[in-house]
């Protein structure tokens, strides 16, 4: 039987961004084209730092009037509020969080016919007081969800999915090879190309300026991305994220997150054959082998 499944990540919050300025004030400040959020389409975006290094990544979405951003919660959320305040000055904006609202990963076997979405990325409708949305970044990747917290389960249970952990889901975004907020890009160090923003549609080359993008852009059109953020299979005890990456006596790469054998590494390029070929690593104890992603690397701009 096809299953399909849900599960609520409590590390995510929603902030929302609401005022006649909502767009304008979004949009010159992160890396994605906010105009084309509407009520059928949603993205993912970051905002950086001046000089281009990363500070939050999000998933944008309209709920009504308001933007909500599905970013990390708690603390990290209230610091992303805190820096998009310094830039309201004057604008018609009004930023706050949804404690009503909680976020939901959704995934399985043809997610977008139970959700009445094409699954094309970012593809969204209305729900119920929230919205669901395939995911942006990656079809395969399934959906998410901003719902009522109190009603979240019996609307998704009603249209025909099952109840999973977020365990279950990590697992699921490591096989993709799917970077989760800062377990996976290191808060004012990573850039977005290193972090593969590029291939899973995290960046728009045509919008106007944004935070951070002069870094973006030469980094894209000079061929620097020496770096890549990439999925691999580990043998023995996962190292810990931070941890060096060896190959031949060489530091190779650096470790990110990781689960039941899998995990995600920034990987020297230069270590990456072009045979096609997957290297090995070791760390500590542990053998990590380069896997194939299911997504495309773009070619570098001339």
């Amino acid at each position: 039987m096809t299953k399909r499944f849900y599960t609520p990540l409590a590390h995510r919050g929603v902030l929302t961004v609401g005022g006649t300025d909502r767009r304008e004030f979004l949009q010159g400040l992160v890396s994605n084209d906010v105009m084309r959020v509407d009520a059928g389409h949603a993205l993912w975006s970051a905002f950086l730092t001046p000089q281009g290094k990363y500070l939050h990544d999000f998933f944008i979405a309209e709920v009504g009037e308001a933007l909500c951003l599905d970013c990390e919660g708690h603390e990290r959320l209230m610091d992303l509020g805190r820096r998009l305040h310094k830039f309201k000055l004057r604008s018609a904006v009004e930023l706050g969080i949804a404690d009503h609202l909680c976020v939901l990963a959704l995934w399985g076997d043809d997610v977008g016919s139970l959700l009445g979405v094409s699954e094309t990325p970012g593809a969204a409708r209305a729900m119920e007081g929230g919205v669901v949305y395939i995911d942006p970044r990656l079809v395969a990747a399934g959906a998410r969800a901003i719902l009522p917290a109190d009603r979240a389960a019996e609307l998704l249970e009603g249209l025909g999915f099952a109840a999973a952990t977020p365990d279950d889901y990590d697992r699921m975004r490591l096989e993709l090879g799917l970077p989760d907020g800062s377990k996976d890009l290191v808060v004012e160090k990573s850039i977005l190309l290193e972090s593969n923003f590029d291939a899973l549609n995290g960046v728009d080359w045509d919008k106007g300026c944004y935070m951070g993008q002069e870094l973006t852009a030469r980094t894209r059109y000079r061929g620097l991305v020496k770096k890549r953020l990439m999925p691999v299979a580990v043998s023995g005890e996962a190292p810990a994220p931070g941890v060096m990456l060896m190959r031949n006596g060489k530091e190779a790469g650096e470790m990110r997150s990781s689960r039941d054998g899998l995990g995600l590494a920034l990987i020297r390029l230069e270590h990456v054959a072009a045979d096609g070929q997957m290297p090995t690593f070791e760390a500590g104890s542990a053998t990590l082998t380069l896997r194939e992603a299911p997504w495309q690397i773009p070619e570098p701009q001339s």
